[in-house]
């Protein structure tokens, strides 16, 4: 693949991806600017390594996951119980991000990829196996104590995904 082939098939890739891991990322940081940042910096990582990840047949996964992590990675630096507000009068849907993200925190790092590719991002169970190395069995088993584990501590009617 030369050089320019390579840039323009990023180009294509980062344009028709950019919008699902901004989402992705805001599903998890509850700020669209942080999660801008999330998405730019797992897109920086993916052009460092696009000869590589380019060719990958679950690339577009990838990227979704590294974003996601890069937003799990800023909802953990962020002071616990500190609610990022962006006006004086913030949505319950903000709170209700900020909640999930906490919570996400404390699951298994297994169980959190899984619960986020699955049911954040919307990937399959055949593709978060695909990403993560798993079974789809694996991933049902994950996610299934994944979840349990997020509706004990935030409530049935506060996560349906």
């Amino acid at each position: 693949m030369t050089e320019r082939k390579a840039d323009d098939d990023f180009e294509e890739v980062f344009r028709a991806l950019l919008p699902a891991a901004v989402a992705a990322a805001e599903r998890v940081l509850g700020e669209r600017a942080a999660a801008e940042d999330a998405a730019a910096e797992a897109f920086a990582r993916a052009y460092v390594a696009w000869r590589r990840v380019g060719v990958l047949p679950y690339r577009d996964a990838w990227i979704l996951r590294v974003t996601v992590n890069q937003a799990i990675d800023a909802a953990r630096r962020r002071p616990r119980g500190v609610l990022r507000r962006e006006g004086p009068d913030p949505s319950d849907a903000v709170v209700t991000r900020m909640a999930v993200a906490q919570a996400l925190r404390t699951l298994p790092r297994r169980q959190r990829h899984v619960v986020v590719l699955r049911h954040l991002v919307g990937l399959s169970e055949a593709e978060v196996g695909q990403v993560l190395g798993l079974s789809e069995n694996s991933v049902k088993t994950h996610a299934a104590r994944g979840m349990a584990k997020l509706r004990q501590r935030l409530g049935q009617a506060s996560f349906e995904p």
